[in-house]
């Protein structure tokens, strides 16, 4: 093994075996001048791939702030010695929701590598299929802390505005715990808005194979490297990420994909045994087209989570909206982007049935938005969901 790809191993990748899997590379940008940083890895299923992101930020007095971390990779943690060094050690390490398995991981493994800092966690933790405490998920005992209600007795109060949406889903809690650094006027989110940028981030260019994966039209295609396949890879995985199965696509049947696989000629990357059993039709990119550049919340809170509690939701938005900010960084996606609290507010209007999109994008959406819907039907039969709640204000 090189020592890049020393740096960037992953040893317990098979606790959470997600793409890409043991190798993670880390991309650290300075958002804000010797202030603020993310560091972004790459992550996804079925080489549905998009970042997810760790914010770093500077505190008044010396010293460091985590929020949402990643996989402490060698390679990650010299990124972060290298901040330490020249502002402070790491003091505090947000853990910043309950339910993302994908950053609830990361945490006591990163803690590990930065001895002196304390763990606030989000409330409502829980796991599944056994509910087990922190501790037992790798957080360190005597430094983990749970975030009080009120954002004011916390340690970093005089920086740092949170507020916390808790949502009850009967098997568990959807917690997001939304950070406001005052000085650099940043709000930042782990799931609750995304952005879905036109061209591909840094970090998913490192390695082109996922984007051309997806950018191919079936297992007969050669994987053609050119700056046009990899853009059409990124926006197809734009749409497997955000609805699993978007409705411009098509699936082949399997005596067709088995032809096909032993027909490609380009053996050597054939991946899930040489299928791709995706067929996409004419004009898909009117799909990509209504979500591009776009403030939004994910399909999947949309339908399934945030319609449990609407009034909780609303008034979590209503608080954040009251405050000053210029930036949002989140957890995934584009990082960061200019929006004002009006339009981080508007994200949330789907609660109140008010129309997001511009006139022909709204019905695009419903169309892909089909197969989340089709899986809420089915968790709701099974008692495993709840019927969603209707605002009333």
């Amino acid at each position: 093994m090189g020592s890049e790809k020393k740096a960037q191993h992953w040893r317990y990748w098979f606790v959470l075996p997600l793409y890409p899997y043991q190798q993670r590379p880390t991309v650290r940008e300075e958002i804000v001048k010797d202030a603020l940083w993310t560091f972004e890895q790459p992550h996804g299923l079925l080489y549905a791939v998009v970042p997810i992101r760790m914010t770093i930020v500077k505190l008044a007095k010396g010293g460091l702030l985590v929020y949402c971390p990643i996989a402490p990779t060698a390679e990650c943690v010299n990124l972060v010695r290298e901040l330490e060094n020249q502002h402070g050690k790491v003091k505090y390490i947000i853990h910043s929701t309950s339910s993302g398995l994908e950053h609830k991981i990361f945490v006591g493994p990163f803690s590990r590598y930065f001895p002196t800092a304390e763990v606030w966690s989000a409330p409502s933790q829980w796991s599944f299929p056994v509910n087990l405490p922190l501790t037992w998920l790798g957080f360190p005992p005597q430094r983990t802390k749970i975030l009080p209600l009120d954002y004011t007795e916390s340690p970093f109060a005089d920086e740092f505005k949170y507020h916390i949406l808790d949502i009850d889903l009967s098997q568990g809690s959807f917690v997001e715990v939304a950070f406001l650094h005052k000085s650099s006027k940043t709000l930042l989110v782990t799931d609750s808005v995304v952005k879905i940028p036109y061209y591909l981030p840094k970090i998913i260019e490192l390695n082109p194979f996922p984007l051309l994966f997806h950018g191919r039209e079936s297992a007969l295609d050669n994987l053609e490297n050119t700056p046009e396949n990899r853009l059409k890879g990124w926006h197809r995985i734009c749409l497997f990420a955000l609805y699993f199965r978007p409705s411009m696509i098509d699936t082949t049947p399997l005596k067709q994909l088995i032809q096909e696989a032993f027909k490609a000629k380009d053996r050597s990357n054939r991946n899930y045994f040489g299928l791709y059993p995706f067929r996409w039709r004419n004009q898909w990119q009117k799909s990509f087209e209504a979500i591009k550049e776009r403030l939004l919340v994910a399909p999947i809170l949309e339908t399934l989570i945030l319609p449990q509690a609407p009034k909780d939701v609303i008034n979590w938005a209503n608080y954040i909206a009251t405050w000053d900010f210029e930036q949002i960084i989140p957890a995934h996606f584009d990082a960061p982007f200019k929006a004002n609290p009006l339009e981080f507010r508007q994200a949330f209007s789907f609660l109140e049935k008010k129309p997001l999109y511009p006139s022909g994008n709204e019905q695009i959406y419903q169309q892909d938005s089909q197969f989340i819907k089709e899986l809420e039907s089915q968790l709701i039969k099974l008692g495993i969901a709840k019927p969603p709640k209707i605002y009333n204000q």
